[in-house]
């Protein structure tokens, strides 16, 4: 089974400028990350846009949705922040992405700073993609979630499940 990542920035690959102290994007770490883990999959890396999910617009959901569209593989894995990755999983889950399982993932702490969740986050994600049936998730904290039945917990730094918003949506 090959899998197709769609990388799409979020805290996932930011970097630090010790000078300034701001965070930047520069590269995907993803392909490092796959090394890292030692990733033995099928997998094709593309890159949609580098940016924080909060700057994440209609329009940029409607980039990865056509992507994901437009995907041969039947498995897709999306790098995202995690301030909107649910506004993102639902703009997936309207699209008719017939068979199509889709894991949104995305990182706590940048990769970069070396004690991030992101590399646990990724490959968990690539696992729950090979076995989910076709629909949208979202797997965050070594956990999957249905598109339409989890939330960021600001006040924790975790997702948590809640109940879903249309149970007949889930896909």
């Amino acid at each position: 089974m090959r899998i197709r990542i769609l990388v799409t920035g979020g805290t996932f690959d930011k970097e630090y400028d010790e000078l300034t102290g701001r965070l930047y994007f520069r590269d995907t770490h993803v392909p490092e990350m796959l090394r890292r883990g030692r990733a033995r999959l099928d997998l094709a890396i593309e890159t949609v846009m580098m940016i924080d999910s909060l700057e994440m617009t209609d329009a940029g959901r409607a980039a990865i949705v056509r992507r994901c569209q437009e995907a041969a593989e039947q498995a897709i894995v999306i790098t995202h922040g995690t301030d909107t990755m649910v506004e993102t999983a639902a703009a997936l889950a309207r699209a008719p992405l017939i068979g199509k399982t889709i894991v949104l993932t995305g990182a706590m702490v940048p990769y970069a700073f070396g004690s991030s969740d992101g590399l646990f986050n990724l490959g968990s994600a690539l696992s729950f993609a090979q076995v989910l049936a076709p629909g949208v998730y979202i797997a965050m904290n070594g956990q999957h979630f249905a598109w339409n039945a989890c939330r960021k917990n600001r006040d924790t730094g975790v997702f948590e499940r809640t109940e879903a918003a249309n149970p007949e949506s889930e896909r």
